[in-house]
């Protein structure tokens, strides 16, 4: 198949967590005999710290303005098989407009910050990426968040037809290395600042750091504010690039995963993060949201901390507990929560999707797919 992508950034993954996502996601449907057409905003802080120039036997299209690309976009439309358009993508609702007059294509649309999306909706922000049709034009709309997210997208937004398209790690990217010194941790925690995991921060981390002074803590990741609460024991690593993340890992006697606010409380939420971790065999020591237990066995897979003095006790257990634990969560993530298993399901949603059209479409598209 030909898939057209419209997306926020697959070139730098500064600042955010869908950059790595698609990298994994669109190289196992390479791998699987799909070509991929990529379309991103090149914006100032992406270009600063840009991390990949192309995409696995496919295209990378950098564009200034929408203007500027809109006859190439029309172009790759004509003959495309399956056409998205993601959340916070700049020009997503004129690239939302185009990509439903594809003439042969699939046309998705895939919500990476569900939870995002239906805050601002009940708030009355404005969604920059979703114009004021909805979702209901679309043959496929895919969530990053499974749960009640999926039944809000069809009541809120008109969606007909919705799936959970979850995280996922590319084993080949993420694996364990051997640790490098200056990420050696006893507890890491790897993501961009915001405000609304602050709270769960202090509970989990920044408190613990002050309960064990003689333990080492590490945090990678950007955007923190200079009135961030350090500790004497808390290191700072800025922006760790995707090639970084296994060292950083690998390095880490535990890691800590902390879910963003809106995201937590849909549930049903589990960040590419977390199976990165996973993936390179360090334990995860967690924050609860409902569904996690579907991903990971909590005591088994994973460790799940409510308060600080659960995060004190992880801490405090045995090398060889803590050994099993990412073992077990490393084997789970393997068996279930790869790129290439994700690449499946997508195949496997299209396909679908492409039994819903009226039969002449379909019979059409299957036969030049």
């Amino acid at each position: 198949m030909k898939i057209v992508i419209f997306g926020l950034t697959i070139s730098s993954s500064w600042g955010n967590g869908h950059a790595t996502l698609w990298r994994g996601l669109c190289r196992a449907l390479a791998k699987r005999g799909h070509r991929i057409v990529f379309f991103e905003k090149d914006v100032p802080y992406y270009a600063e710290n840009r991390d990949l120039i192309e995409v696995p036997d496919g295209n990378l299209i950098l564009y200034e303005d929408w203007e500027s690309i809109r006859a190439r976009a029309e172009m790759e439309l004509k003959d495309a098989d399956f056409a998205l358009v993601s959340s916070y993508c700049p020009d997503g609702i004129t690239a939302g407009d185009l990509l439903l007059s594809a003439p042969r294509a699939i046309r998705a649309f895939y919500d990476l910050d569900t939870p995002i999306t239906f805050s601002r909706l009940d708030t009355g922000g404005p969604i920059s990426y979703i114009g004021s049709r909805g979702l209901g034009d679309f043959d496929l709309v895919l969530s990053y968040t499974g749960g009640r997210a999926i039944e809000r997208l069809r009541t809120d937004l008109g969606a007909q037809r919705v799936a959970p398209l979850y995280g996922h790690v590319d084993p080949d990217v993420h694996r364990p290395v051997h640790t490098i010194r200056h990420y050696v941790s006893d507890l890491s925690y790897l993501g961009t600042y915001a405000a609304d995991r602050q709270n769960a921060l202090q509970r989990l981390f920044i408190d613990p750091a002050a309960f064990r002074p003689d333990r080492r803590f590490l945090i990678g990741g950007a955007q923190y504010p200079e009135d961030f609460p350090w500790q004497p024991n808390i290191h700072f690593v800025q922006h760790l690039p995707p090639p970084e993340h296994p060292a950083f890992f690998s390095s880490s006697r535990l890691t800590l995963n902390i879910t963003r606010q809106a995201m937590a409380e849909m549930g049903w939420c589990p960040s590419g993060r977390l199976f990165e971790a996973a993936a390179c065999g360090a334990p995860i020591l967690s924050d609860w949201w409902v569904g996690l237990d579907s991903f990971f066995e909590p005591g088994k897979d994973i460790l799940i901390a409510a308060n600080t003095d659960d995060a004190v006790a992880a801490l405090d257990l045995t090398d060889a507990e803590l050994t099993r634990i990412a073992r077990a969560g490393r084997e789970r993530t393997l068996a279930e929560h790869t790129s290439d298993h994700r690449a499946k399901e997508l195949e496997n949603l299209i396909e679908g999707s492409t039994s819903l059209l009226c039969p002449a479409e379909s019979s059409t598209a299957m036969m030049e797919a």
